[in-house]
């Protein structure tokens, strides 16, 4: 008995019924979540269809937030959307383990730059000051979240790329410095589309959405300690903004 599912019969797109079966199966429980598909060859097999079909398939999946593809791992059936709380105290690592995930943390690149009138205003310094900018990459167990740019006085914070790099964590990094707790001063919140940069540090497709936030945190005193650009995949979190 041939138990391969038939999807001749119906007069949709073979890719649209492939994407229809394997999102059913991700529904139903098949396909767990985290969990890696079968090669694109044994799709092909078992809906007796060939590979350019399956990837028509999986891109329009990964189109959709379902599934994302790995180069030179596989696909794997994307996680539901991680609640990510904002509040005074935002800390990535508490948000991403308060679900039941592995934070981890990336330094990119980091360079000293100096203030622009914009930076220099939330910073509370001099146009012109001299800041520590890095370049961050975040996850949640083996999925990238979000990339950021953060940029902290450098008088006050010298050699911080090398500290953050050393530490992968921006708590552990203040801490370094003496800086034992620190607050959200303000989060601004917009929506955009992936730039191409960003879409290879996330593994996103050209023309996803992103949540980008621009915020500054301050020691206890209110003094900035710095002021960061996230960029999140949109399809990966889900802010929840709670009553201080």
């Amino acid at each position: 008995m041939n138990n391969k599912p038939d999807i001749e019969a119906s007069g949709v797109a073979l890719w649209r019924r492939v994407a229809d079966a394997i999102e059913h199966g991700i529904a139903d429980g098949r396909y767990a979540a985290g969990a890696r598909l079968p090669s694109e060859t044994e799709i092909a097999e078992t809906f007796r269809v060939n590979r350019h079909t399956v990837r028509r398939a999986l891109a329009a999946l990964a189109e959709r937030g379902l599934v994302r593809a790995e180069r030179g791992s596989g696909t794997y059936v994307e996680a539901p959307r991680i609640a990510y709380p904002l509040r005074s105290r935002t800390r990535f690592s508490e948000n991403i383990g308060a679900g039941g995930r592995e934070a981890r943390a990336q330094l990119i690149s980091h360079a000293l730059e100096d203030a622009d009138r914009t930076l220099a205003k939330r910073l509370g310094l001099k146009t012109g000051a001299p800041l520590v900018r890095l370049e961050t990459l975040r996850f949640a167990d083996r999925t990238p979240i979000s990339t950021a740019t953060t940029w902290l006085p450098a008088e006050r914070f010298p050699d911080a790329g090398r500290v953050y790099e050393r530490q992968c964590s921006m708590t552990r990094t203040l801490a370094h410095y003496g800086i034992k707790d620190y607050r959200r001063a303000e989060t601004r919140l917009t929506a955009a589309i992936v730039e191409p940069a960003d879409a290879a540090r996330l593994d996103l497709a050209l023309g996803r959405p992103i949540l980008l936030t621009e915020s500054t945190d301050t020691d206890l005193s209110g003094r900035p300690l710095l002021t960061s650009r996230t960029r999140f995949a949109a399809e990966r979190i889900q802010f929840v903004v709670e009553n201080q």
